[in-house]
C-alpha cells in the first residue's frame, strides 16, 4: 500500500484543474480513485467533486479535450459523464443528503466538500486529492481513511446506525468492500449491519443481487458469505441458503454444516477458476438438502433426491434474485442435477454405457461439471480426500476415451422424430415419442452406433415388434442438408 496516494501525472488531470480554476469551482478527485491508488490497485473510473456546477465543470473539460468528446448529462442527479481513451469521468457538484425513512433516495441539495465527504459510505471512500493550483494533488483526508486503509478496517466516516439506516444498500456494500479487500469491518460498524439488518427490505432486488454477485466474484467468497449470515442479512436475502446451516444429531449420527460445506465448495471452485456461473452452481448444488432431509436409523441422515429438487428450485431461485433466466440459469440448473453423477460412477465399475450416458447429459458442460464435483470433496480426512481424486481421474480418462470414440459432447441422434414419422406414416404421438427414447437408449447402451446405416435398420425392427407398417423407408440425409 502507498500511504500517500499520488495523482498520476496525466495532462488531463491538469486541463480538469485549468477548467475549474477559471470556473471558480474548487475542484477534487474523490472516492474509489483515490482508495484504489493508495492500495496500488488499477482503476479507470474517476469521480470529480467541485463545490459548484458538476455540470458546467464537464463541459468545460469536454470543450479542451482533443476531438470535444460527448458529455453526458443527468440533469436529475447533477451528474455529468465524459469518457476519455484511458478513464471514464463523472463530475458531480459538492452535495450534502437527507433521507426519508422509506426510501434510499436522498433528498439532494448544494453543500461544501466537507458535507460531501461526510455522506459518503467508508472512510476509505471519503478521499480526496486536490485539483487546484494552490495545492494541487494534496490529500484531503477528514475521517482517517488512509489509516483505516491502513489497518484494513471498514468503517462509516459517521453513526453507523444513520449511515445504513439512510441507506440500507451500504450494508451489503461494507460486506462486498471487506470480502474484496479482505478488510475487517469495524465492530461498532457491524453491530450497527445486525441493528439496521431489516432495512435492507426497502431496497430493490436487483441492486441487492449486484452486491450479492460482487460478493461472490470476490477471491474468497465464503468470508463474504459468513459475514452475510452472522450480521443476519442472508436470511432476509437468501434464505433458502441460510436455512443449510446448522447440524442435527440423533444418537451418534450427525450430519455435516451443510451451510459451511456449500462455502467450501464455492472457495475450492474459486481457486480451480469458476466464473461467476459455476460459483453459483456451487452455492446451489446442495440448497435443496433441508427439504430432503431424512433419518434412517440404519444409515443416519439422508438427502435422497436433493439434486433433482434442487435443479427443480433454481429457475424459481434465480426469479426471485433477480439473476437472468437464460442459458446461465440453465446450465447451473444442469450442474445442480447432475453432481451426483460422476461421483456415482467412482462407486462401481465405470462402464461405456455410464460415461456415455453422462457425457450425453452434461454436453459441453462436462468439464464444469468435473470441476464442480472435484470442488464437492471437503472432507477433513485427506486420504479420503486424495482417494476420491484418484477415482476421478480415473473417470475422467475413461470421459476423454469414450468422447474420442463416439463425439458425444455434441450429442445429437440420427433418428428424429421426422424420420421416424414419415418412416411408419405416424403424426406426431407418444408413440413417436417412445421409438425415439428406444433407438437412444440403444446408442447410449452400446447396441448400436450413432449412425444411420447401423440405426436406422434398428428402428426398422424396433417398428416391426410394435406391429408398425414401414410406409417410406427414408434415406440418410446428406451431408449439409
Amino acid at each position: 500500500m502507498n500511504p500517500l496516494p499520488q495523482l498520476p501525472d496525466l495532462p488531463l488531470f491538469r486541463t480538469i484543474a485549468d477548467a475549474a480554476q477559471e470556473l471558480g469551482y474548487p475542484a477534487y478527485v474523490i472516492g474509489g480513485y483515490v482508495r484504489d491508488l493508495a492500495l496500488q490497485r488499477p482503476s479507470k473510473d474517476v469521480d470529480v467533486v467541485c463545490v459548484g456546477d458538476g455540470i458546467q465543470l464537464a463541459q468545460a473539460v469536454g470543450r479542451r479535450l482533443p476531438n470535444r468528446p460527448r458529455v453526458t448529462v443527468f440533469k436529475n442527479f447533477g451528474t455529468a459523464m465524459l469518457p476519455t481513451p484511458d478513464i471514464e469521468l463523472e463530475f458531480v457538484g459538492a452535495r450534502k443528503e437527507s433521507y426519508r425513512a422509506e426510501s434510499r433516495k436522498p433528498e439532494v441539495e448544494a453543500g461544501t466538500l466537507e458535507e460531501d465527504l461526510a455522506r459518503r459510505d467508508f472512510t476509505i471512500n471519503a478521499l480526496g486529492l486536490s485539483l487546484n493550483a494552490e495545492d494541487f494533488g494534496t490529500l484531503v483526508d477528514r475521517f482517517n481513511g488512509i489509516q483505516d486503509l491502513q489497518d484494513r478496517i471498514i468503517r462509516t466516516p459517521l453513526d453507523p446506525d444513520i449511515t445504513f439506516s439512510d441507506d440500507p444498500l451500504r450494508m451489503m456494500r461494507a460486506i462486498r468492500f471487506a470480502t474484496q479487500l479482505n478488510f475487517d469491518i469495524d465492530p461498532d460498524t457491524f453491530d450497527a449491519i445486525s441493528r439496521n439488518k431489516e432495512r435492507i427490505r426497502i431496497v430493490s432486488q436487483e441492486r441487492i443481487t449486484t452486491e450479492l454477485n460482487k460478493i461472490i466474484m470476490a477471491p474468497k467468497p465464503s468470508y463474504g458469505f459468513k459475514l452475510l449470515f452472522t450480521s443476519g442479512l442472508l436470511p432476509l436475502i437468501f434464505p433458502k441458503m441460510a436455512l443449510l446451516q446448522g447440524v442435527e444429531k440423533r444418537g451418534q449420527h450427525a450430519h455435516k454444516d451443510n451451510f459451511y460445506h456449500t462455502l467450501q465448495v464455492l472457495d475450492n471452485v474459486v481457486e480451480a477458476g469458476a466464473d461467476l456461473w459455476l460459483r453459483w452452481a456451487a452455492i446451489l448444488h446442495d440448497i435443496a438438502k433441508p427439504a430432503t432431509k431424512r433419518f434412517d436409523p440404519k444409515v443416519g441422515w439422508t438427502f435422497h433426491g436433493h439434486e433433482d429438487k434442487g435443479a427443480r428450485w433454481t429457475p424459481n431461485i434465480f426469479a426471485d434474485l433477480k439473476l437472468p433466466l437464460g442459458e446461465e440459469m440453465r446450465m447451473v440448473q444442469k450442474l445442480v442435477r447432475l453432481h451426483l453423477r460422476p461421483i456415482a460412477l467412482v462407486k462401481e465399475t465405470v462402464t461405456d454405457s455410464a460415461v456415455r450416458r453422462l457425457l450425453f447429459e452434461a454436453g459441453e458442460e462436462i468439464d464444469l461439471l468435473m470441476k464442480l464435483c472435484r470442488a464437492d470433496i471437503t472432507s477433513k480426512d485427506h486420504q479420503r480426500v486424495a482417494r476420491y481424486l484418484r477415482n476421478f481421474d480415473v473417470v475422467e480418462q475413461k470421459l476423454k476415451e469414450v468422447e474420442e470414440k463416439d463425439h458425444l459432447r455434441n450429442f445429437k441422434p440420427v433418428i428424429t422424430g421426422e424420420v421416424i414419422m414419415q418412416t411408419f406414416g405416424l403424426a406426431p404421438s407418444k408413440a413417436v415419442g417412445e421409438l425415439k427414447d428406444a433407438v437412444l437408449e440403444a446408442i447410449l447402451d452400446g447396441q448400436v452406433r450413432n449412425e444411420y446405416p447401423e440405426a436406422y435398420p434398428f428402428l426398422l425392427a424396433l417398428g416391426q415388434r410394435k406391429g408398425l407398417e414401414v410406409k417410406t423407408e427414408v434415406p440418410a440425409p446428406q451431408p449439409g442438408a
